[in-house]
C-alpha cells in the first residue's frame, strides 16, 4: 500500500489533498504545528472510507531536526514513503517590504521557501534508499510565474525562489540518476483562511473590493483543485512534472464569461 506525507496538511488545500489520497486508498501522513488541529483534522480523515491507515506528527518545517523526525516517523509506521508534499506555507500582511518587521521576514523566507528546501532534502535522504524511489513535490504560489503585487513581495520572492528550487532540484536528481523525482503543483487562487490569514493565523488581512473582485473570477474552492492534482500526482511517473490548476487559458475564460457566470464568495 502506498503513503504519502503531506506538510501543513491539517487544514486548506494540504487537508483536502490528505482526504483524496484517503479516498484513493493510500496511507496518509498528516502534519502541522497545531497539536489541537491536528488531531481535529486525524480524526476527520479517519472517519472517510479508505483501506489505508492516518497518522499524524506536530512538526514545524522550519526545522531540519523535527522534519527528519516526521521522516522517521513515516518510514517506522508505513515502512516507505512514496509521495511527499511539501505544502505548509504562510501568507504575508499586505504591507510594502519596508513596513514589514524582522520577524515576519523571517518567518515568510522561512517556511515559504527554506520548508520547501529543507522539506525537499529531508525526502531525498529519506526515499533515496527506497527500491521504488519516490515523488517530492513543491507547492508554488503567487509570484511563481513573476506576478507582482504591493503586499506579496517576500511572500511572492519565496514562490518564485521556490520554483527555480525545484526545477534544479529535478536537474540535480537526473545527473544523479536517481530514482527520486521532484515535481511542482501550481493550485492558483483558493477560498479558505489563507486568503484572509497573514503569519500562519496570527494577523487579519482586509481585502481590498479590487482583489475580491478578481477572486470572484478567478478563485476556486481547495476541494476541486486537490482532486485534480491528487489524480496528476498519482499517475506520474515523470520527472520535473509541473501539475498546474488555474491555466492562463482558464483565467481568460473566466474573465469572459464572468459576466454570466457571476460569483460572490465573500457576501
Amino acid at each position: 500500500m502506498k503513503t504519502v506525507v503531506i506538510t501543513g496538511s491539517t487544514r486548506g488545500l494540504g487537508f483536502e489533498m490528505a482526504k483524496c489520497f484517503r479516498r484513493h486508498g493510500w496511507n496518509v501522513m498528516l502534519n502541522g504545528v497545531s497539536s489541537e488541529r491536528l488531531e481535529s483534522a486525524m480524526s476527520e480523515l479517519k472517519s472517510i472510507r479508505g483501506r489505508g491507515a492516518v497518522s499524524g506528527l506536530r512538526a514545524s518545517v522550519t526545522s531540519a531536526e523535527e522534519l527528519r523526525r516526521l521522516a522517521a516517523h513515516a518510514k517506522k509506521r508505513f515502512g516507505t514513503v512514496d509521495i511527499w508534499i511539501n505544502n505548509a506555507g504562510i501568507n504575508q500582511p499586505m504591507k510594502a517590504l519596508w513596513e514589514l518587521s524582522d520577524s515576519e521576514i523571517n518567518a515568510l523566507i522561512d517556511t515559504d521557501l527554506k520548508g520547501a528546501v529543507l522539506g525537499s532534502r529531508t525526502a531525498v535522504q529519506l526515499m533515496k534508499s527506497q527500491p521504488q524511489g519516490g515523488y517530492i513535490y513543491n507547492t508554488e504560489g503567487y509570484g511563481s510565474n513573476d506576478a507582482m503585487m504591493l503586499g506579496f513581495n517576500m511572500y511572492g520572492t519565496s514562490k518564485r525562489a521556490v520554483t527555480h528550487f525545484t526545477c534544479a532540484l529535478a536537474k540535480e536528481l537526473d545527473e544523479r540518476h536517481s530514482r527520486v523525482r521532484a515535481g511542482r503543483l501550481s493550485p492558483g487562487i483558493m477560498i479558505t483562511d489563507f486568503i484572509t490569514n497573514a503569519m500562519g493565523g496570527e494577523q487579519k488581512i482586509i481585502l481590498p473590493e479590487k482583489t475580491k473582485r478578481f477572486y470572484n473570477i478567478t478563485a476556486d474552492y481547495p476541494d476541486a483543485v486537490a482532486e485534480f492534482l491528487v489524480g496528476k500526482m498519482i499517475a506520474n511517473r515523470k520527472n520535473n512534472a509541473h501539475f498546474c490548476w488555474l491555466t492562463p487559458l482558464k483565467v481568460t475564460t473566466r474573465f469572459m464569461t464572468c459576466p454570466f457566470r457571476r460569483r460572490s464568495f465573500f457576501s
